[in-house]
C-alpha cells in the first residue's frame, strides 16, 4: 500500500458581485437572474465562486452588476 500525498487546496478564486442598478423596468429572466446570483436589494453585494456558471449569468445582467475579482 502507497500513501497518497495529501494535496493543498487550492484557493478558489471568488468574485465580488455588487448590483448597482435597479432590475425595475428590464425582462423578468434578467430580474430572475439578478437573484440567483443572490442580490436583493441596491448596493447588496455578494461573494460567488468564479466560474463558466457565474460568469454567464453575470454577462446577461453586467448592465446592472459591479463585479470585483478576489484571490481567497
Amino acid at each position: 500500500m502507497t500513501k497518497s500525498k495529501k494535496e493543498k487546496p487550492v484557493p478558489e478564486k471568488t468574485l465580488q458581485i455588487t448590483l448597482v442598478k435597479s432590475p425595475i423596468g428590464y425582462p423578468e429572466r434578467q430580474k430572475r437572474t439578478v437573484r440567483a446570483l443572490g442580490l436583493r436589494r441596491l448596493n447588496q453585494s455578494v461573494v460567488q465562486v468564479d466560474g463558466p456558471t457565474v460568469r454567464g449569468m453575470i454577462s446577461r445582467v453586467n448592465h446592472l452588476v459591479r463585479v470585483e475579482e478576489n484571490e481567497a
